[in-house]
């Protein structure tokens, strides 16, 4: 707080918190406009894609004889992990009383919510026939088919179904109280729509205290969901007996995996957000410090498991562990493991530094980093254990097509639109919250 703010009275200090904030909602410059567009071309061009796959089948993605489960469940499982840290950010920040959490709680909610949208997406691609999508729901129907509740997939759709329902409800309590102060800065058809969001909030101190009595027992209800959602995907695979899916710590291991990779994403859209929004007294460099903290941790976390994983093959005496694992560090493969490798355990080590985990630049290009080093751990996982299984006869090498890699862009163009569009049109910073720590 510098001198001026100092001598503010409080009515000041909140009203220069709600136009500094919302300053955001104002009219977009050239820039955003130009990066909306962009995103929403890549948003198009997924749809063109998957709409040539529906017409031609999906032999035009490349997906054969021993992989059968390549990019688009590369790309599932990937973008649920980016969605698993915005819970963990927003809920768990909360009910330790973590104050660096103003800084990062709406941004993180949004992620989340976002990502789970893009994800879900990508059952349906792989399913080529997405209009059956309904036989993974169960519910009585003339035929009397039930879906085979022993399938991951089936749980799949349970854990990220609660996980997206409880998100949006969290997301959206947490904004009442901004509604009703946006609501006041804003004309036309935007106050309409913030007036019927905020439900009539006054903020009186009853309003508050069941407030937060609600959003307390969401948090707490949210939290179990941050480890039990990813560990429901991670036994996608411990479920089966393919090779390098066996062990059993898979489901920390992703769960720790899915952290670092959405601590990642969050320093990845808050940096650039800080910049153009100009809201360097919300989100200093000590916030940044601070979930830096939590990047490094994760990433030695996910590098012990690393260690455990290839341990365990070499000590335990099966041959077709052993050599998957052999394989995937010298085999075809080997490039790809190399860089995710480095990108997931070398990279993050820098910011044992201090004067690195202050440097927002750095920051920045290491959250892009540790991004693409999650996406390869899911690909090196899922394509290197398909395709040098059991039977040498079988062995085969993946090479995705110019539609799945389109699919695969345009996945990330609609996540960039969509977060992009939550940036000028909600607050993006928690107003009430930063009120309260003034």
């Amino acid at each position: 707080m510098n001198r001026d703010e100092g001598a503010m009275g409080n009515a000041e200090k909140y009203a220069k918190v709600d136009r500094d904030v919302l300053a955001a909602l104002k009219r977009p410059g050239r820039a955003y406009l130009a990066g909306l567009a962009f995103a929403m071309l890549l948003a198009v061009m997924l749809h063109v894609l998957w709409a040539y796959q529906v017409r031609s089948g999906l032999g035009v993605v490349g997906k054969m004889h021993p992989v059968m489960w390549a990019l688009y469940i590369t790309n599932f499982v990937f973008w649920v992990g980016i969605a698993h840290s915005g819970t963990l950010i927003s809920a768990v920040l909360f009910l330790f009383r973590a104050r660096y959490r103003t800084s990062f709680n709406r941004a993180a909610e949004a992620m989340t919510v976002f990502a789970l949208m893009v994800a879900g997406l990508f059952p349906l691609i792989h399913l080529g026939r997405s209009w059956v999508f309904y036989y993974l729901i169960p519910y009585p129907n003339q035929r009397q088919l039930w879906v085979n509740f022993r399938s991951p997939l089936v749980w799949d759709v349970f854990a990220v179904g609660t996980y997206f329902t409880v998100s949006l409800v969290f997301f959206y309590v947490g904004m009442i109280p901004d509604f009703a102060a946006a609501k006041q800065h804003v004309e036309g058809t935007r106050k309409r729509i913030y007036t019927a969001l905020s439900l009539g909030w006054q903020g009186t101190q009853k309003e508050w205290r069941h407030y937060n009595m609600l959003y307390l027992f969401l948090a707490a209800f949210a939290t179990p969901l941050v480890a039990s959602v990813h560990s429901v995907v991670s036994w996608d695979f411990a479920m089966s007996i393919v090779p390098g899916w066996h062990t059993t710590i898979f489901a920390p291991y992703f769960v720790a995996g899915a952290i670092l990779s959405g601590t990642a994403m969050v320093i990845t859209l808050v940096v650039p957000m800080r910049k153009s929004l100009s809201l360097h007294a919300y989100i200093t460099d000590d916030h940044f410090e601070s979930i830096a903290k939590i990047l490094l941790f994760t990433s030695l976390i996910v590098t012990y498991a690393y260690i455990v994983e290839f341990g365990l093959a070499w000590y335990g005496e099966n041959v077709f562990e052993r050599e998957t694992f052999r394989y995937r560090l010298l085999g075809d493969y080997r490039y790809l493991t190399w860089t995710m490798l480095f990108c997931n355990s070398v990279v993050p080590l820098t910011l044992f530094a201090r004067r690195l985990r202050r440097n927002t630049a750095f920051l920045f290009a290491v959250s892009l980093l540790v991004n693409v080093g999650m996406w390869l751990e899911r690909f090196v996982i899922i394509v290197t254990s398909l395709s040098h299984d059991y039977d040498p006869y079988a062995w085969g090498i993946y090479k995705p097509t110019f539609v799945c890699l389109g699919v695969d862009i345009g996945s990330f163009g609609l996540f960039f639109m969509l977060f992009l569009l939550f940036v000028k049109n909600l607050p993006v910073l928690s107003i009430s919250e930063i009120k309260e720590h003034l």
